[in-house]
C-alpha cells in the first residue's frame, strides 16, 4: 500500500464547509490535503442548485449574526480574490403570522444586535413587492442585507484558491476508514495510506460512515428544489424588484424562494423532507411534490405558477436541534467535525472555516460555538 508524508491537516469532504476550509488553512501556511469522493462542485450533495440564501436577522438562534455578519466580509474577499460575482445583496424578507417562530426570531436577532430592519404589513409587502402575496394576517421581517449566494462558483473558486497556495486536493477518491495512533491520524482509500496531524470531517451526508460510533443523531433528509417560469409580470421577479423571501405557514411549514435570475423562479420547502442515506436517496422527482411545492407558489407567488423548468434534490444532514456540529470528537481529540449544518449552513463556509483554522491551531475562537457542541 502506498504511504505518503505526513500533512499538517487532512479534509475530507470538500464541498461548502470543506473547500473554504482547505484555502483558509492553506493560507495560514499548513501543509494541507483534501479528499472528496467525486468530482467537485457536483449534484450529490448539499451544495448546489445554482443560488443559496445569506440572510442576516437569523430567526434560528441570535448567536448566529456576529458569524453571518463575518461571512459577508469574506465573501466579499472570496470576489476580490478570485475575480468572481458571488453575492447579490437583493434584501430579504421573513414572512408569517405575527407570533411565528420566523417572525418572531428574525425581530429578536434584529433587536439584540441592532440590524436595520423594519416590519411590514401584508399590505405593505404587497404594494411593495408584488411578486409576494402574504394573507391578510402575515407580516414581514424586511432586512436590507439579505441576498443570494453562488454555491457551485464559491466551491469553485475556493478550491482554486486553496491549490495556488499549495493545498493537494484529492477528487474521486473516497476515504474508507480512519484510524489514530501514536497522536497521528492515517486515512485510507483505494489508492493508499495517508497521514496527518489533524482530521477535519466535512463530509456533509456521508459524516455517519466516518464515525467511530453509530449513535451520533444525524437524520439525512431528502429535499427538492424547483425552478418555475413566470406565467405573468415575469419583471416583478427580477432582482432589484423581489428580495429572497421565506415563509412560515400552515403552523410549522416553511417555503422559501429566490428571485428569477434566468433559469426561473426558484422555490423549495426547507425541511419536512423524507429521511433517507447518501447512498440511498431518491434522485427522481415525483409529479406529486411537484404540485405540493406548486400550491405554495400558487398561494403565495401566483404569477409564478408556470412552466416547471426543472427539480434537482439535494440533502440536508440535521442534528436534532436543527443547529450545527462543530466540534472535536470527545475520543480523539486530533479529529474534528464540522459537516451537520442542518440545511442552512452554506452561508457560514467562510466563517466556519476559519473557526476551524483557529481549532487546528489551539487558539481562541471569537464566536461562541456553545451551541455547536456535542450535545
Amino acid at each position: 500500500m502506498t504511504e505518503h508524508r505526513v500533512h499538517d491537516v487532512a479534509i475530507v469532504g470538500l464541498g461548502a464547509m470543506g473547500s473554504a476550509t482547505a484555502f483558509e488553512l492553506s493560507r495560514r501556511g499548513l501543509d494541507v490535503i483534501g479528499f472528496d469522493r467525486f468530482l467537485p462542485p457536483h449534484t450529490f450533495g448539499s451544495s448546489h442548485g445554482d443560488s443559496r440564501i445569506i440572510r442576516e436577522a437569523y430567526f434560528e438562534h441570535a448567536v448566529y449574526v456576529p458569524m453571518v455578519q463575518r461571512a459577508f466580509e469574506l465573501w466579499r474577499e472570496l470576489e476580490h480574490l478570485s475575480g468572481t460575482a458571488l453575492l447579490a445583496e437583493t434584501g430579504g424578507l421573513m414572512i408569517g403570522a405575527p407570533a411565528s417562530v420566523l417572525v418572531q426570531g428574525a425581530l429578536n436577532s434584529a433587536q439584540m444586535h441592532g440590524l436595520q430592519h423594519s416590519v411590514l404589513s401584508a399590505d405593505e409587502i404587497r404594494a411593495r413587492f408584488p411578486a409576494l402575496r402574504p394573507e391578510p394576517d402575515m407580516l414581514g421581517v424586511w432586512e436590507p442585507r439579505a441576498g443570494v449566494l453562488a454555491p457551485e462558483a464559491g466551491m469553485t473558486a475556493y478550491l482554486a484558491q486553496a491549490r495556488k497556495r499549495g493545498a493537494v486536493l484529492r477528487f474521486n477518491e473516497p476515504v474508507d476508514r480512519w484510524q489514530v495512533s501514536n497522536g497521528e491520524v492515517s486515512l485510507f482509500t483505494r489508492l493508499g495510506r495517508y497521514r496527518t496531524r489533524q482530521l477535519i470531517l466535512t463530509a456533509g451526508p456521508w459524516i455517519g460512515s466516518l464515525l467511530p460510533w453509530p449513535t451520533v443523531p444525524l437524520q439525512i433528509e431528502r429535499q427538492v428544489l424547483h425552478w418555475f417560469e413566470p406565467v405573468s409580470d415575469a419583471e416583478h421577479f427580477q432582482s432589484g424588484r423581489c428580495p429572497i423571501h421565506l415563509w412560515q405557514f400552515d403552523g410549522d411549514r416553511f417555503f422559501y424562494g429566490f428571485p428569477d435570475s434566468g433559469a426561473g423562479v426558484k422555490v423549495a420547502f426547507h425541511h419536512g423532507g423524507e429521511s433517507t442515506t447518501a447512498e440511498t436517496v431518491r434522485r427522481e422527482v415525483a409529479g406529486s411534490e411537484v404540485e405540493d411545492v406548486r400550491a405554495a407558489v400558487r398561494r403565495f407567488l401566483p404569477a409564478a405558477d408556470g412552466r416547471l423548468r426543472k427539480s434537482v434534490v439535494c440533502l440536508y444532514t440535521n442534528m436534532p436541534d436543527q443547529h450545527f456540529l462543530i466540534d472535536r470528537l470527545p475520543e480523539h481529540p486530533g479529529v474534528l467535525v464540522a459537516s451537520p449544518c442542518s440545511g442552512h449552513g452554506y452561508k457560514f463556509a467562510p466563517v466556519i472555516a476559519e473557526v476551524l483554522a483557529d481549532l487546528v491551531a489551539g487558539s481562541q475562537t471569537r464566536f461562541d460555538l456553545g451551541l455547536f457542541r456535542w450535545r
